[in-house]
This record gives structure tokens, C-alpha cells and sequence, in this order.
């Protein structure tokens, strides 16, 4: 007699595929394109609604678009997918409509800006002030202005950079204590000071002082508004050292200070520069303190310690404020040139910050 063994029986039933879980893994999936196709469909509902509607504004268009995204591409991607993969697509959908309400703004900003500024821009506009040229004349230029916006912020680098670069040595690798904490504290403080408010501060001492509007005032407020943010940045970075490089350092039997000197500050250098360029960049745009210490001049006046001058964003709120159509066209070029600064000084940071980083090996 033979035994059949449970390999020899087989199961002649038809097998039946369980069906995925709700919420499940699916094979279903929709192309990489798919975005772009919602997207697609989302402005063309998101307009033809807004025109049904009788909104003309292009504001209520991109928002009934953006949300009309969200909705599509949640619903298409249940039906085709599984909810599981709609609720990721829907956290990615909102970050890049968060993404686009951001930018967009700043792009039409910029687009404005080169459009109009580009108009008066030119080599006499750079080379020229603005002595003897009435509101309504065509002439005239920003020379003055970006004198002084070059002086007052170079005053205020060479003096806010240093004081922030120690202070944020002795928080990092020194601080310790009440002292530190208070440090630590107004720091904080300062760096939510309005600009106005440090432009006070400076007028009460040039009052009690007898001191005459100059550059060297301006600056000085610019420095404190400056001063928090290289503080704090330069204290990121250098808390980003590992301390296995300090250690080594101290175990090889050099100073403390050579160590900060020669080891911490070359490894930083990197990001505390991009720091301090941004800084600069921060306080480039500040007009409250310059009208009040340094008054505005149309005339050039290359010394900062004696005397009224001008800046770029001082000559923006003056020519706008003559209210003549040559005005206006200065004003946005003299933006466009302030904008122009604020950029070179970001792609000087990242440069600086990309050739001065720690190399890594394979």
C-alpha cells in the first residue's frame, strides 16, 4: 500500500486574490507628470470660475486655483491610488502652494522693479547727483546716494562685525554663568529693536552731545541693528564645530585661545561670513535712522564724520515724495540699484561660504 503525502494532493480549488486593504498599498499609480496635469486643469477651471463669477482679480484667480489643485489632486489620486498616497500627495501639494504664495510676490516685485528701474538706469544716473536738478527735470542721478549708503554701511561693518564675532566667542566658548544669560538675553532683545527706535537712541545722545547730523551717526545706529544678527549667527556656527577638533587641539597642549584662533574660527569662517554679509544686506534698506541723523543731502559728500548725507533708500522715500513722474522714475531706479546691492552682497556670501567650507573626502 502506498501513503499519498500532503505534496501529493492537490488543490484543484480556483484561487481567489485578496483584495487590498482600504488605505492600502495599490499597483495603481499615476505618472510623474501628474502635478503639472492638476495644476493644468486647476488654472483652467480656477479661471473660467473667476470669469462666470465676474472677478477680475488675478489674486482671487490663483487662490481658487490653488485650491481647486489641492482638491483634484487629493480626489485623483484616492480614486486612482489609495488614501494613503492622497494624503501624501496632498502634504506635498500644500508645501508647494505655500511655496508658490511666497515667491510670487517677490517675483513681481523684482519683475516690477527691473521693468520700471531699467527705464532711467544708465552710466549718468550712477555718475551723477542730484545738486541743482529740480523734482520735474529728467536729470540727475544717485551718485551722492550710493556714496552714502557705501560709507555708512562700511562704518557700521567694521564696527558691528568685530564686537559681534568676540561676543559670540565668549557665549560659546567662554559664557557661562548670569552673565552669559544676560548677554544671551539682550541680544535677543536687540535683534526685535525697530530701526526707528535705535535711530532714537543715537538723536538723544547727538542732542545731549551737541553733535551735528553726519554719516558717522547713521552708521552708529546701523550698527546696533546690526550687531544682534552677527551675534546669533556667528554663535550657530561656531557651536557647529565639533568639539572633537577642540579636544584634540587642547590634548596636543595648545592655549585655549590659539585653539578658537587657529582651529574653531577657519572652520566657521564659512558661515560667519555669510552671516555677516547678510547682515549687511539687513541693514543696507533702512531709512528711519538715516532721516533722522544724517538729514539727506543732493549734494556729494565723500566724508562721513562732518556734514549731511544721503542714501539709497533715503533717495527713494525723497524723489517718491516730490510726487513727479521724473521723481518716480528715479525712485524705482534708485530701488533697482539698492535691490542690485542687497543681491551682490547674497551672491558674495554664498560664494565665500562655498570656497571657505570644510572639504570632505570620499
Amino acid at each position: 500500500m502506498t501513503h499519498a503525502t500532503t505534496t501529493d494532493i492537490q488543490d484543484d480549488r480556483p484561487r481567489i486574490a485578496p483584495e487590498p486593504a482600504k488605505g492600502g498599498l495599490s499597483s495603481r499609480t499615476l505618472p510623474r507628470w501628474s502635478p503639472i496635469g492638476f495644476a493644468v486643469v486647476a488654472i483652467a477651471l480656477g479661471v473660467g470660475i473667476s470669469l462666470a463669477a465676474g472677478w477680475h482679480s488675478r489674486i482671487q484667480w490663483g487662490l481658487i486655483s490653488a485650491l481647486l489643485f489641492l482638491t483634484v489632486s487629493y480626489v485623483v489620486t484616492t480614486v486612482v491610488e489609495n488614501q494613503r498616497q492622497a494624503k501624501d500627495r496632498l502634504a506635498t501639494s500644500i508645501v508647494w502652494v505655500c511655496f508658490l504664495i511666497a515667491v510670487v510676490p517677490l517675483a513681481s516685485l523684482l519683475w516690477t522693479t527691473i521693468v520700471r528701474g531699467s527705464e532711467r538706469l544708465d552710466g549718468y544716473f550712477l555718475t551723477h547727483s542730484m545738486a541743482g536738478v529740480l523734482g520735474p527735470e529728467h536729470s540727475g542721478g544717485v551718485y551722492h546716494a550710493l556714496i552714502g549708503t557705501l560709507e555708512q554701511v562700511g562704518i557700521a561693518t567694521v564696527i558691528a562685525a568685530p564686537l559681534g564675532l568676540l561676543t559670540a566667542v565668549y557665549l560659546v566658548e567662554y559664557g557661562k554663568g548670569s552673565l552669559a544669560k544676560a548677554v544671551t538675553f539682550f541680544v535677543d532683545v536687540m535683534t526685535g529693536i525697530p530701526s526707528i527706535v535705535a535711530g532714537l537712541f543715537i538723536l538723544s545722545i547727538m542732542l545731549m552731545a551737541g553733535i551735528e547730523p553726519s554719516g558717522l551717526m547713521g552708521a552708529l545706529a546701523l550698527t546696533i541693528l546690526m550687531l544682534p544678527v552677527v551675534v546669533r549667527s556667528t554663535e550657530e556656527m561656531l557651536k557647529l564645530v565639533p568639539n572633537e577638533l577642540r579636544e584634540a587641539s587642547l590634548a596636543l597642549g595648545i592655549p585655549k585661545w590659539r585653539t578658537i584662533l587657529k582651529v574653531v574660527l577657519p572652520t566657521a569662517i564659512g558661515g560667519i561670513t555669510t552671516g555677516v554679509m547678510l547682515a549687511i544686506a539687513r541693514i543696507a534698506g533702512e531709512t528711519a535712522p538715516i532721516m533722522l541723523l544724517v538729514f539727506g543731502s543732493q549734494l556729494i559728500n565723500s566724508n562721513p564724520f562732518e556734514g549731511a548725507q544721503s542714501s539709497l533708500p533715503f533717495y527713494i522715500y525723497e524723489q517718491y515724495k516730490v510726487g513727479e513722474v521724473a521723481s518716480y522714475d528715479r525712485a524705482w531706479a534708485a530701488a533697482l540699484v539698492l535691490i542690485a546691492f542687497v543681491m551682490i552682497l547674497n551672491l558674495v556670501a554664498r560664494g565665500i561660504a562655498r570656497w571657505k567650507a570644510p572639504k570632505t573626502g570620499r
